[in-house]
């Protein structure tokens, strides 16, 4: 069975969400780096027949809208390496208006000397802001390494009072 696909219009633009039979695989800013080889659907305005999408797009919609700070949904996390999966899992730990940084991070996992591993995992999450990856800063507290761009990762900050 394949991924039943989604475009949503967001302030920060287009996002493609995916999901499986078990749980929400994707959400991406369209056209950012790691963006699947896939053919987004037309945007559209209304929403998702799809019940896991659905949730997801009202979720999404409350989140840019000042009324989430947490998601609850389903996640298929089962496409990335062991390793990925690892970090990914991790970063749903990170909070509203919580960040760290990738050394913290790595150490957090057991693994200190492993925080250009975690960055690169951190980088290849497919769930933009379901899964927070935007809340992992540099090493100085910099903007670094979002894959929907660091215009889109600065303003997800700000909307959670971080900066």
């Amino acid at each position: 069975m394949s991924d039943i696909l989604h475009t949503l219009k967001t302030p920060l633009g287009p996002m493609l969400l995916s999901a499986s039979p078990d749980g929400l695989c994707g959400a991406w800013f369209v056209g950012q780096r790691h963006f699947p080889d896939l053919q987004p659907p037309a945007i559209r305005t209304e929403p998702p027949t799809h019940r896991l999408l659905a949730h997801a797009c009202a979720q999404l919609g409350d989140y840019f809208a000042g009324r989430r700070q947490h998601f609850d949904l389903p996640l298929d996390l089962s496409r990335g390496t062991p390793f990925q999966q690892l970090v990914w899992t991790a970063l749903l730990h990170i909070g509203w208006g919580e960040t760290t940084r990738y050394g913290e991070l790595a150490q957090q996992l057991g693994r200190p000397q492993a925080s250009r591993a975690v960055g690169m995992a951190v980088g290849r999450n497919p769930l933009s802001i379901i899964v927070p990856c935007h809340r992992v800063l540099g090493a100085q507290g910099s903007l670094t390494g979002y894959a929907g761009g660091l215009d889109r990762k600065q303003d997800l900050l700000q909307r959670e009072g971080v900066l």
